[in-house]
């Protein structure tokens, strides 16, 4: 390797001693709070970290967290803001908290930390501080098909807010859609000629998957289109209807209190919500192709195999049937 020139060298040394330029600069400190919050996309993460991080600060330091005071607590050393952290833990554990809330709230602290060491103002980490142990039951069972057919039967699809209606309850259950899915829809995204729809999936970012629609599901949105007059692509897919918030992007608590007064409505004794129609589209799913968890994967559009096997456990009821054969032979 050839040794650089002495005048190459001189100009190199200058050119990493330059200022940053004003372009580039922050203005004193950052506030490390706004950049963690602007660094996500998700806008319930965004509210449960700036309730997390507020519950912490009020604890530790009676104040809410301001950039200056986000800064003290993130300039102390690793064993002072260990220390800090692991008193708030066991105040957390005291108050008896679920584990996943206490571990949520560490993990809250744990990025904003984080976000600090990015930005060059903290030097410690909180890998010291351990999250609860979390074994938690999921009722992934939701309701069998016959029962979905007495709420979805309840909607009145003569009207315009039935036709609206009659799609998103298609789309919870034939496609097992998120909510918040079927909230950041557009017009553009559906296809009514290819039968798709195009849908911001979770964990993808911006990044769009097209899903196929079923034969039932294209007829209710294009009905629902038709009917409500929409023009504009870009305009949301599902919207308000109430006079003073016409034309407003329907909210997913719209969603579910949609869901939970046809539950009721039909007689379902248990608590429903958009969730729990997905969790019973996916177990009817593994039903019908005799627990292909690959192939329920592929609906769902779980991340991880292991999270359908969950649903296929408690299908399948195992522990039950290992305790009634047990039992019979005593």
């Amino acid at each position: 390797m050839n040794p650089i020139h002495p005048e190459n060298l001189s100009v190199l040394e200058n050119s990493l001693s330059l200022a940053i330029g004003e372009d580039f600069s922050l203005e004193n400190d950052p506030d490390v709070i706004q950049q963690l919050i602007g660094d996500k996309r998700s806008l319930n993460t965004k509210r449960e970290y700036q309730k997390d991080l507020k519950d912490f600060f009020l604890f530790v330091a009676k104040k809410e967290p301001r950039r200056d005071l986000v800064l003290q607590f993130l300039h102390l050393e690793q064993r002072h803001a260990v220390a800090v952290v692991l008193k708030y833990k066991a105040h957390l554990i005291k108050k008896k908290l679920a584990e996943a809330t206490v571990n949520r709230r560490l993990s809250a602290i744990k990025s904003m930390v984080e976000m600090g060491r990015r930005l060059g103002v903290c030097n410690f980490s909180l890998d010291d501080v351990k999250g609860e142990k979390v074994e938690t039951y999921r009722d992934t069972m939701g309701i069998p098909a016959e029962d979905y057919a007495l709420v979805i039967a309840l909607v009145d699809r003569s009207i315009l807010k039935g036709k609206r209606d009659y799609a998103i309850m298609r789309l919870l259950w034939d496609n097992a859609l998120r909510r918040n899915e079927i909230v950041n829809l557009n017009v553009l995204d559906f296809n009514a000629k290819e039968k798709t729809l195009f849908i911001l999936g979770k964990g993808k970012g911006s990044q769009k998957e097209v899903l196929d629609l079923s034969e039932k599901t294209t007829d209710a949105i294009a009905s629902w289109i038709k009917a409500s007059k929409k023009k504009r692509s870009n305009e949301p897919l599902f919207t308000v209807l109430a006079y003073h918030k016409n034309g407003a992007r329907l909210t997913g608590e719209a969603i579910r209190r949609l869901v939970d007064g046809l539950c009721k409505q039909a007689g379902i004794t248990k608590k429903m919500s958009p969730h729990r129609v997905r969790h019973s589209a996916i177990t009817t799913v593994l039903d019908l192709n005799n627990g292909n968890y690959r192939a329920t994967q592929r609906f769902s559009r779980h991340a991880q195999v292991q999270t359908v096997l969950k649903y296929d456990d408690n299908r399948q009821r195992l522990q039950k049937q290992m305790s009634d054969s047990i039992s019979e032979l005593i």
